[in-house]
């Protein structure tokens, strides 16, 4: 033993070497030496702990665990007392969300029924006019032949010779009539021209209202699968910006006051068309009235009509009539035509659309992958076929352009060979059955 060499260990801090911080090394200090049993230890200090300083490392160690642990106990009762109160707030919260979601749909589905029931007022308003306009356009074009036997009768009467060439009451009474049907021609045109402005007033406000019922109608479905959201929903999802303000967002009472200025607008409308709809009726009874008590005051000065002249005028009506089913015809093509474009729409919107989400994919995920070329073509498919639907719309646009020029033509040619074939016979009597009825008068 006299011969091993006693070495002093350094000193560390067991409770800084159990929290994983190492103490700094302190300087070396040059140590007494101290007084030894033996020689060998002479000027060396014992690698050992005195007793004192074990129970102060101990009891440092315990106290610093008691006061870890009364720390711990007291968060976690303010822990337990705040998520207690967060979780009744959050609840009470909820529920009034919930309920004002409730209420929020009781208005939607108010303002949305009265909605819909000017929509169909204005619906049945609009077709009613539409079936008056009808009748004025056909009054209208039924005034065409009276005013072209008319003028005809002045014509081949104005070619009488001698003293048969005088102005009898005949003449004064097709004079009359002529001058009626022309007041009576442009009291029509007048009154058509009302009821289609009115159709595009009433058409501009059902629109107005069918936008308002369509975003109420989403906003209710919205409303309608947030109230059914609950805690326990597997669907809910963070949406972190969601209860940001955001731009242009109306209040309450701007967005009742949106739809009842609407709904203002339709009744002024709607009280329009009913006012409207008596005029065109009384001036649709007023003009029949008026022309078929002139043709009676003038067809007692004629008994008679050419049976000739009828068949080659109803050759060309049957012509007129046959180009009139083709511009109907022509016309439905058209509202196809343009309603299958209109059907392109929405698979477009929902190719560029998706076109657009997937643009937005980060980095090496923006590939051009099948499902992308597959899209790609669909846009070319699509835009392909609206250019051919818009050529075929052009060209049955055209087609249509030629058959009312055909329309056109054919009526000129009627009253032209009804002129003609009148002049040469000098019937005009026999003319004169050629009157419309108070029916086709009256628009029917």
């Amino acid at each position: 033993m006299s011969s091993e060499v006693l070495v002093s260990r350094p000193h560390y801090d067991s409770r800084a070497v159990a929290q994983g911080i190492l103490e700094k090394e302190l300087p070396v200090k040059p140590e007494v030496p101290q007084l030894s049993s033996g020689s060998a230890t002479a000027g060396y200090r014992s690698a050992k702990y005195t007793p004192g300083e074990w129970f102060s490392n101990y009891h440092t160690i315990l106290q610093q665990a008691s006061t870890d642990c009364n720390g711990g106990r007291t968060i976690q009762r303010e822990s337990k007392t705040l998520y207690q109160d967060t979780e009744a707030e959050t609840l009470d919260t909820q529920a009034d969300g919930t309920r004002l979601l409730g209420n929020r749909l009781q208005e939607i589905h108010y303002w949305k029924s009265e909605l819909q029931v000017h929509i169909d007022r204005l619906r049945t308003d609009t077709e009613s006019l539409l079936a008056l306009k009808k009748r004025l356009e056909k009054a209208l074009d039924a005034t065409e032949t009276p005013y072209a036997i008319s003028t005809d009768n002045l014509n081949c009467r104005a070619r009488r010779l001698g003293p048969d060439l005088v102005r009898d009451p005949v003449e004064e009474e097709l004079l009359k009539e002529v001058d009626l049907i022309r007041s009576v021609q442009a009291l029509l045109k007048r009154t058509t021209a009302q009821v289609v402005s009115q159709i595009k007033m009433n058409r501009e406000a059902k629109q107005t209202l069918e936008l308002d019922w369509s975003d109420k109608y989403q906003a209710y479905n919205f409303d309608e699968n947030s109230g059914r959201y609950s805690n326990m929903s597997p669907d809910t999802r963070h949406h972190p910006n969601s209860a940001a303000v955001q731009d242009q967002v109306s209040n309450c009472t701007s967005w009742t006051k949106f739809t009842q200025d609407n709904l203002s607008k339709a009744l002024q409308e709607e009280q329009t068309t009913n006012s409207l709809r008596l005029l065109v009726v009384r001036v649709l009874q007023e003009t029949t009235e008026d022309l078929t008590a002139q043709c009676s005051r003038v067809d007692r000065a004629f008994s008679q009509r050419c049976v000739e002249l009828i068949e080659a005028k109803t050759q060309l009506e049957i012509k007129l009539a046959q180009i009139l089913e083709q511009i109907g015809v022509q016309e439905r093509n058209i509202v196809a035509l343009q309603q299958a474009i209109h059907n392109k729409e929405a698979p477009l919107r929902v190719a560029q659309s998706r076109l657009y989400l997937r643009s937005l994919r980060p980095n090496m995920e923006l590939c051009r992958d099948p499902p992308q070329l597959s899209l790609e073509g669909e846009v070319r498919q699509i835009d392909a076929t609206l250019a051919s639907l818009h050529q075929q719309l052009s060209e049955a646009r055209g087609s249509l352009s030629h058959l009312e020029e055909s329309r056109i033509t054919l009526e000129k040619d009627i009253n032209c060979k009804t002129h003609s074939l009148l002049i040469e016979r000098e019937k005009c009597m026999t003319h004169r059955k050629r009157y419309p009825t108070i029916s086709t008068l009256s628009g029917y």
